[in-house]
């Protein structure tokens, strides 16, 4: 998948100038690049990228900071832990982001991504589609580097 294309008819508001986020906006520019994306039960917008799993937060007073989270395909027995941290402290030393980290679930550790942009002066769709790209492109990089460092693992229930 071309994370960095951009849509055939960019979907442009406000004749290119930066405006608000909103949800509205994001689903208009991941309908625009053909994304297939769903709605969770809480209201969340979700989706996956080479099987891996995203979801697009707002926060801030006014919803105005956009937060890209992927999720690992894969979990780890919670004893390769400490091995796991020197792979994600070594991915920080070499890389500007996105942010990894583990949550411990169980006897496992899942990985996490995160990309998070404050928008609060407003943004273009044509930046919104480059921040996607931001925070799917390298997460799907940083666990394709996991996947080579630890190829056998547990498949998430």
């Amino acid at each position: 998948m071309a994370f960095f294309s951009r849509p055939e008819e960019p979907h442009s508001q406000g004749g290119g100038r930066p405006e608000p986020i909103s949800r509205d906006r994001l689903e208009a520019v991941l309908k625009a690049r053909d994304y297939r994306y769903f709605i969770d039960s809480e209201g969340d917008i979700g989706g996956s990228w080479d099987g891996h799993l995203f979801y697009f937060f707002f926060y801030g007073e006014h919803r105005e900071i956009l937060q890209i989270r992927g999720r690992w395909n894969r979990e780890l027995p919670l004893a390769l832990r400490p091995q796991v941290l020197e792979v994600i402290d070594q991915w920080h030393r070499d890389k500007i982001w996105p942010k990894v980290y583990t949550r411990v679930s169980d006897e496992n550790i899942a990985v996490y991504c995160e990309f998070t942009v404050d928008l609060e002066q407003g943004v273009t769709d044509e930046q919104l589609n480059i921040i996607l790209s931001l925070g799917i492109s390298p997460a799907c990089s940083a666990f394709d580097h996991l996947n080579d460092r630890f190829p056998a693992t547990i498949q998430p229930q």
